[in-house]
This record gives C-alpha cells, structure tokens and sequence, in this order.
C-alpha cells in the first residue's frame, strides 16, 4: 500500500468517487474520506477533479480522504496526477480523451425526446400483454407522448431463462409490434442472476459458466428477490451467453434495449450469506466485475444501468440509485448533485430514478403516504435531465391542476428535447456532459458550491425547486443576457429572488 498526499491550493475543491456522494461534493471544506476499493454505491469511477484543473486517476481504486489542507490517497498501483489544466472543465476534458475518451455512439434519440416510462410502480411483479398495451395507449390518451417503455421484473419464464412466459404474454412479437405502431420503442428488465432450481442453473452449472467457490459449488448471492447463482460475466464465455440471450431477445421479438439491473460487486468477505467468496477463474481487480456486467450493455440502442466502474464515454444510460419519496438528498434533493457527479465521471447520459422516487414502499398501501407536490417538483426537476422517467402514472395520482402542470413540464422536454439529442451527439465526440454544474460553465466564479441549479449545455440555465412549499427561490445568474420561460430578461451576473408557483419550472435560455 502506497501513501500520497497532496496539498490542497487556496481555494481548491475536488469532485468525483462515487455518484451517490454528489450532494456532499465538492470535497475541501470539512472531512471526508471514501474507499472506491469496498464500494456497492452505484456509478463510480477512480477520478478526482479539481476546481484548478488538477486531477487524480487510477486504473485501479483507491481510497481517499479530505483533510483541512491536505488530499490523501491510499493505492495499490500508481496513480497519476495532472496538473495545468485551469479550470474543472480543463481537467475534465484532459481526463475524459485520455482515460475514458467518448465512444462515438449514443443512446437511442427518443431517449433524449419523449420520457421513459417503466412499469415497474404500475405493476410490479405482475405485468402481462394486456396490461403493457393498456398502458401504451393510457400514456397517449392522456396527452403525454410515447417514449421508451420499459417492462420491468417478472416479464421472464425465470431469473436467467430469459424468455416470455408465455400464458401471461402469448405473443410477445404481435405485443411489441403494436407498441412500435404507438411510437414507442422497448426495453427489457434483466438481471444476472438464475434461479437455483431452474434447468437453466444446472446447464450454466454443468458449463462452467456460474460463479463458484473454491470447491466448485455455485455461489449462491442474496438479493432484493431471494438467494441466486450468478452468471460468471467475468469470462469470455460467461459474457457471451449472456449476451445471447440479449441478442436472441432482440432478433426474435424486436426488443430495442434492456434495463441490466443489479451489477454490484462482489466485495472480499462481504456475501454475508456465504462463508466463502468467490474464486474467479481469473485474476479480478476490485471492482472489475462491476465493469464486466456493465459492459454487457454495450452495443444496444438503449441500455440502462444501476452499476457502474469506469466506462465513462460509453452510450450506456445510468441511472441513479433508488430515491425515496422525500424531499432530502436521499430523494429529491439530491438528484441534481449526483448527476453533475455522474457528468464529472464521463456519464454523460446520466437519468434520475423513477419520478416521485423509486417508490420505498408499497404506493397501493393504505399507509403510504403521497405528496403530489413532491411528484410535481420531481417532474420538473427532472424534465430537463438528459433522461427522464416516469414509473407512477401521473394520471392516476394526480388530477386537474396538478397534472396539468406535470404535462406542462413534459412539454417543456419535448421543446427542448431536439436540443438535449444535439448535446448528446456532441457528447459522444467529445465528451462532454450534457448536464453542467455552473462551476463546469462559468469558473472561478464562487458558484462551485451550487446545489441547486444547473446548465443543460452552455446556454440553459435550470432552476428547479427543492423544498416544500417554496413559492419563491434565489437564482444566481452568470455573465450574459438570460431570457426566461416567464418572459422577463435578466442581465448577469446577477442574483434575483423569483416567484416560483407550484405551476412553473424556472429556466433560461442564453440569448
């Protein structure tokens, strides 16, 4: 283990590690210290950017900790410091073409057009043909535009035989042909997980192709859904059969992509319910097994992932981990900071969770407890994301008014949406984050400490609300004429109080 420690500069501020930490970033000011070695925490990668253009990357993770005045890094292999670069926007872009240099490729253009719309809340564990075409034409008959649906867990014969079960969905082919007729296109929930009692795990068994003990006996991992063995993607042959199974899906019913949930990594003495970890059929770096899974969506119009390790650059939609129905970080507060954090990592096509948040608990429950002013912040906070998607039916949650306002932000996308495709093309040449903290934009500045806002490219400036029953917000505006979605101009730089009713989102265009 090698020790470096780097000296903070007078006004100096760093970014980076682990996507779920955005709205604790920019490090420098207080302690902080995170182990990018022992992480399960969504996206992640072994950068570290700073506000003066200096940046730390490893190929291998490192931990790190911010002291007052120091940067402390503790590593296995060498890291490299770059200095020089200016600015954050200067660091990041000497960082991005040297070790995760764009891919030339993106997602999907109605990813960045129309919403996502996951059946995962509607549904859950139950979808079936009739219930996915009803809700195709639910979407379209209350004015909101197709996008990508995704059909989310239990659409499968089995975890690992990946397959319509045919009684809930009799003609899968016939059911996605009249959902492309609609406008849409579809994504498939995966997971790499195999149930233990299915002939799909004694073949992959049988093969070779699970992840096994030192004696040979398959993992078995807990998860959200029970206990599973586990494709070994880390294998060539691992990966390929998974990547069958994929290719066969699209080939024989026309899927267009897949949501590859799950993907964490197999932490040293952590499969708390096993007592032996895993032993690869190869040398595994920590963390490389994240990567070998997220890499399997490589190469689909669409695919969406949960985890990540690296692979900045690549035309993958990520999303973020799962927020709860809350106003704090762990909910909507925190989605704007962990997205500039995914930008920063070279996610550039980075997606909220499910609006209103992934939904901790059952929203069907007598004891759940909805805040439609929370669904509708969380529609306009995430309206202008590179991505965004609905899993909650507005519809169904919300009347006159409010989902007329929630249509209003929808529509706010869908003007706004050619120019989010534009930076997304621009994005896979080079590299740069559709989604820009002001910092990103306008250095130097005093805005590194801006939660709150951000910049989609370099000339719309977003302001969305955060807190409950804010009817006024504090905007800061940089340099340059800003032309509103109420009308007004504003001269910057300049710092003005707006009137925020639960009808408006706040933003502006360049001009």
């Amino acid at each position: 283990m090698t020790i470096t420690v780097l000296q903070r500069e007078p006004g100096e501020f760093w970014w980076g590690g682990v996507i779920n930490e955005g709205h604790l970033m920019p490090f420098g000011d207080g302690p902080h210290s995170r182990d990018l070695r022992l992480t399960d925490d969504n996206q992640a990668s072994p950068l570290l950017l700073s506000n003066l253009g200096r940046y730390i990357w490893s190929e291998e993770p490192f931990a790190f900790s911010f002291n007052e005045g120091t940067v402390t890094i503790n590593h296995e292999q060498k890291i490299k410091l770059e200095e020089g670069h200016i600015t954050l926007q200067g660091a990041y872009q000497h960082a991005c073409m040297n070790h995760f240099p764009p891919s030339g490729d993106t997602p999907d253009k109605l990813a960045f057009l129309a919403p996502q719309y996951c059946t995962w809340v509607e549904m859950f564990y139950e979808p079936t043909q009739d219930k996915l075409l009803n809700y195709a034409r639910s979407i379209i008959e209350h004015g909101f535009p197709p996008g990508v649906l995704i059909i989310d867990d239990n659409w499968m014969q089995d975890y690992g035989t990946w397959d319509f079960e045919k009684h809930r969905f009799p003609d899968p082919a016939g059911m996605i042909n009249s959902l492309h007729e609609l406008g849409f296109k579809v994504m498939l929930w995966v997971c790499p997980y195999v149930s233990p009692d299915s002939i799909t795990f004694r073949q992959l068994r049988d093969k070779g192709l699970l992840m096994k003990h030192a004696d040979g006996t398959p993992v078995l991992r807990r998860w959200w859904n029970g206990y599973s063995a586990v494709v070994d993607y880390t294998t060539t042959e691992g990966s390929a059969w998974f990547k069958r199974q994929l290719d066969r899906l699209v080939e024989d019913y026309g899927v267009d992509g897949f949501k590859l949930d799950a993907g964490e990594p197999v932490l040293p003495g952590l499969l708390d319910d096993v007592s032996q970890d895993v032993a690869w059929s190869r040398p595994i770096l920590p963390m490389e097994d994240c990567e070998c899974y997220a890499r399997l969506g490589i190469g689909y119009s669409l695919s969406e992932l949960r985890m990540c390790w690296k692979l900045g650059g690549q035309a993958l939609i990520q999303r973020q981990r799962d927020k709860t129905h809350t106003w704090d970080a762990t909910g909507l507060g925190g989605l704007i900071p962990n997205a500039i954090a995914q930008g920063l990592m070279g996610y550039a096509y980075n997606c909220p969770d499910m609006i209103g948040g992934g939904m901790d608990g059952d929203i069907n429950s007598p004891d759940f407890c909805f805040d439609s002013e929370l669904f509708i912040r969380f529609v306009q906070c995430s309206a202008l994301f590179p991505v965004m998607q609905f899993s909650m039916a507005p519809w169904r949650v919300l009347n006159g008014d409010e989902l007329s306002w929630c249509m209003d932000a929808v529509q706010i996308r869908t003007k706004v949406g050619p120019h989010l495709f534009e930076l997304a093309s621009l994005a896979a040449e080079d590299g740069l984050p559709i989604m820009r903290s002001l910092e990103f934009v306008f250095p130097k500045q005093g805005y590194h400490t801006i939660q709150d806002q951000f910049m989609v490219g370099d000339s719309i400036l977003v302001a969305p609300v955060l807190i409950k029953g804010q009817r006024t917000r504090v905007i800061q505006f940089p340099e340059g004429r800003w032309l509103g979605d109420d009308e007004s101009i504003v001269e910057g730089p300049a710092q003005i109080e707006v009137n925020t009713p639960l009808s408006r989102l706040p933003w502006y265009r360049k001009i």
